[in-house]
């Protein structure tokens, strides 16, 4: 839609109020409203203005003064709000220069993607990341200086299995998720009104299941897009996914790892590149895939422990990360095997479904920085022809200790995977996409807020481990 059908869709669907989102730099949604009558076709060149300097991770208190520019391809129909919402996703700018904001993160995909451009090797670049999460039925968490604490209640989680009261007694076993009918199934009908809201808000939806975990663990596929509006649609993902969930007496969570012994809740990302309307990564080498698409997967690889920095950005992630339970921690690419970091997906021999899958991401990142990451890693395999080496066709576990050794794997933490990202940030940094200011701020900001709080407190399980000691 341009600007003037935008209008006419807010008439057409009896709009009320004009609700403006944009997204903050650890990926978490924002947003402010106005009355309908405030949006007009000059709107979408002149406004609206915001005060920026309580988002996290932007401006300063003496430069707070932001514009938010909404993006008319962004807008549908709120289907939550009582009174009839119409609901754009912005970019910010500066108010005195009128230029892209640097530390708006949706503009810095906007760079990655022009950048893409100018590179000529493409003219597309599609996204399309597999989400998963927990449905639970309660949570409570607090931590002070004296107690730390979180429990989780999950109708469906295999520990209820012994509860005297409200029990009918069918729960997944521990990794046996993937796929029981219901009533194992405990959320089939309550996907399928996720389903039915997202579709409404323009996403296409490919399949919905329940996940491998127990306790409520499952995952919604829609389909790809170009880099911008695949990160979009992640965020409408997680907003209508939360609030389906929310009106239904539950709560969803996208941390990575909530729940000890079971599967974590990943966000396997499968990309392409095209030109001209052609797929570039169906060829005559391994796997079906071309020249090129072995040189993306060399530029992952080498790059891979400074992209989760973004990808796979909590301390939680590293939870996840770990062998067994299905985690992609070995870097290497294989078909079909999924301990390795890049699968290449064997579903069909169509050349425009080939693609390939880098699986360390996990759905607590902020999409616009991590498909950014994972698209200037690719593009600088690609421009210095970096060999990934032969491919990982066997089993992990399977391999001698000597074998094991020489595979390499991700950072073992967020701190680690921070200090790979100072070490490793030229390909990011080409073409201005990422800025050197922009990835201090995220280092500063990870390990001020994040990494050291975590690492200074104890820990439940040390009171368990060393409290006699």
């Amino acid at each position: 839609m341009d600007a003037k059908s935008v209008v006419e869709y807010a008439q057409k669907n009896g709009a009320k109020i004009l609700d403006l989102r944009f997204i903050d730099v650890p990926g978490v949604w924002q947003h402010v409203s106005y009355p309908i009558e405030e949006l007009t076709v000059e709107s979408f060149h002149d406004g609206f203005g915001m005060d920026a300097s309580s988002i996290r991770g932007w401006a300063q208190i003496h430069e707070s003064d932001m514009l938010l520019i909404p993006d008319p391809n962004t807008a549908f129909m709120d289907p939550f709000r009582d009174v009839p919402t119409l609901l754009m996703i912005c970019d910010a700018q500066d108010p005195i220069s009128r230029k892209p904001y640097d530390r708006d993160v949706r503009n810095l995909a906007h760079r990655a993607e022009e950048y893409l451009q100018k590179s000529g090797i493409a003219d597309q670049a599609f996204f399309g990341a597999e989400a998963e999460f927990f449905i639970f039925d309660n949570v409570r968490f607090q931590t002070s200086q004296n107690f730390g604490f979180y429990h989780v209640d999950s109708d469906e989680g295999r520990w209820e299995s012994g509860k005297a009261e409200d029990n009918l007694g069918y729960r997944p076993r521990y990794k046996e998720g993937y796929f029981p009918v219901p009533p194992t199934d405990h959320y089939q009908d309550m996907r399928t009104e996720m389903v039915m809201r997202l579709q409404e808000a323009g996403i296409t939806v490919e399949c919905h299941h329940h996940e491998v975990a127990t306790a409520g663990q499952c995952e919604i596929d829609f389909k790809f897009d170009t880099l911008i509006h695949a990160a979009d649609n992640m965020c409408k993902y997680k907003y209508i996914i939360r609030n389906v969930a929310y009106r239904n007496g539950k709560t969803v969570t996208f941390m990575p790892k909530p729940i000890f012994t079971d599967n974590g809740s990943g966000m396997h990302t499968h990309q392409s590149l095209w030109k001209g309307g052609k797929p570039l990564f169906a060829g005559d080498k391994y796997a079906g895939l071309s020249e090129m698409a072995l040189w993306y997967i060399g530029g992952l690889l080498k790059h891979a422990a400074a992209i989760v920095a973004f990808a796979a950005p909590t301390t939680n992630s590293y939870k996840r990360l770990v062998p067994g339970y299905e985690a992609p921690v070995n870097l290497a690419y294989s078909r079909r095997n999924r301990s390795a970091a890049v699968r290449i997906p064997m579903y069909s021999a169509n050349p425009k479904a080939k693609r390939l899958e880098f699986r360390p991401p996990d759905p607590s990142c902020n999409p616009y920085l991590a498909y950014s990451a994972m698209l200037m890693a690719g593009l600088d395999g690609i421009e210095n022809k970096i060999d990934p080496g032969g491919p990982l066709d066997k089993d992990i576990f399977e391999l001698s200790p000597e074998e094991a050794a020489k595979v390499p794997s991700v950072p073992g933490s967020l701190d680690a995977s921070l200090k790979a990202l100072e070490k490793d940030q030229a390909f990011l940094t080409k073409g201005g996409v990422f800025t050197a200011e922009f990835i201090d701020l995220w280092i500063e900001y990870k390990m001020k807020k994040e990494v050291d709080p975590v690492r200074m407190r104890p820990h439940p399980h040390e009171f368990e481990l060393y409290y006699d000691i």
